[in-house]
């Protein structure tokens, strides 16, 4: 992403010394090869207990969404964290009424044959089930007052930032679904968001439930999904 700017600020660039450690190969190799198998072990789920979880790892997996780059380092994201019981209903219901409409209007056959090996279908009782949902909002415009009309690289920043949480979620042991109800207007509306936000993704966060399962699937090999150009240095 190029930083850009509408108006650019006559202060000078602040730089700081950057705190790097180089690593021995062969750590860098662990790490990798461990993060690996740590992040092959994740799983979306839709299963959830209703057990609680500790808060302050939630409050710590955003802190670290929130170090993602960003277009220009304008931070475009605002994650909304709901508990409360009343709420997740309304959301619930809100979101299955969209679903319905998707299920039996919205989407094409060629979508529909797509899903059917997950299970899916318009009942998300996951919303009400697990004890956490975190809604990422993407900040599509900057908020009155702050002398800019734009924000830049808006859904690739939020998309990042979304990636962070997840796999910071699922480090401490928590596990996520990706939820993306569409249209997702309602939950700006339930939770009270500006007119500049859109919400971008609905993440329930919990443990997954006693005997819970997943679909049977394979990821692609590496050599399908990367391509080399140029020695292997």
């Amino acid at each position: 992403m190029t930083e850009s700017s509408e108006t650019p600020s006559d202060a000078p660039p602040r730089f700081v010394p950057l705190p790097f450690e180089r690593l021995a190969e062969d750590e860098m190799r662990r790490r990798a090869t461990a993060f690996h198998a740590e992040m092959n072990r994740r799983r979306t789920v839709r299963d959830f207990s209703r057990d609680p979880v500790p808060l302050d790892v939630i409050r710590s997996a955003i802190r670290t969404a929130g170090t993602a780059p960003s277009g220009a380092h304008l931070q475009p994201w605002h994650f909304a964290v709901v508990t409360d019981g009343e709420l997740k209903r309304r959301i619930r219901e809100a979101a299955e009424a969209e679903e319905r409409k998707s299920y039996e209007e919205r989407f094409p056959p060629e979508w529909l044959a797509v899903l059917a090996p997950l299970g899916t279908d318009e009942v998300k009782a996951h919303i009400e089930d697990a004890p956490v949902l975190i809604v990422v909002f993407a900040e599509r415009t900057p908020p009155p007052g702050s002398g800019r009309t734009r924000n830049y690289y808006v859904t690739e920043s939020v998309g990042l930032a979304t990636g962070l949480l997840i796999a910071a979620l699922h480090r401490a042991g928590l596990a996520t679904l990706t939820h993306t109800p569409n249209p997702m207007g309602f939950l700006r509306e339930l939770l009270g968001r500006p007119p500049n936000e859109t919400a971008f993704v609905l993440l329930p966060v919990g443990y997954p439930a006693e005997g819970a399962r997943v679909p049977d699937l394979n990821r692609k090999p590496l050599e399908g999904i990367m391509t080399w150009h140029g020695p292997a240095i």
